[in-house]
């Protein structure tokens, strides 16, 4: 494969400043940082857009928040986990936690009245209704002249 590339001059402390801030850098989307990105599972069945987002370890009702804005579907949240362990007159605590943002775009037909949301075994599961609905082809008739011809529109 080859690729070009075109020269110019660079600064190496300016590359080098952005790969600090891009790997040490906290993470910001827009104004939720995130700790972790769960994995994500976009299917359809039907007409329908299914959204699966990992999620073990969470209460859905107080850590889990999805909502429909500006024809995106987004789910958020904060996980913490909090574990002590007291062996042999010592205490071992370890806290984990970090917020979470994803985003999936939905086509501008789809409102929040289609969405419907169930957690189970770890596994959030979202279903968009109709998220692939598209109405049928219609034909337009179109005019030249003085005739009329149809014509199937894609």
């Amino acid at each position: 494969m080859t690729s070009l590339t075109l020269w110019h001059r660079r600064d190496p402390f300016a590359e080098f400043d952005a790969l600090v801030q891009r790997v040490f850098a906290p993470r910001w989307i827009g104004s939720v940082s995130t700790g972790f990105v769960p994995a994500a599972e976009v299917t359809r069945d039907g007409d329908d857009a299914i959204v699966r987002v990992e999620l073990p370890g969470l209460d859905p009702d107080k850590d889990v928040t999805v909502e429909v804005d500006r024809s995106q579907l987004v789910v958020r949240g904060e996980r913490r986990d909090e574990r002590t362990d007291e062996r042999d007159g010592r205490t071992l605590r370890e806290l984990r936690y970090g917020s979470f943002y994803r985003s999936f775009g939905l086509p501008e037909h789809v409102t929040a009245d289609a969405v419907t949301a169930s957690y189970d075994a770890g596994v959030l599961t979202v279903r968009v209704a109709g998220a692939y609905h598209r109405d049928e082809a219609k034909r337009i008739a179109i005019t030249t002249g003085g005739s009329t011809r149809e014509i199937e529109s894609a």
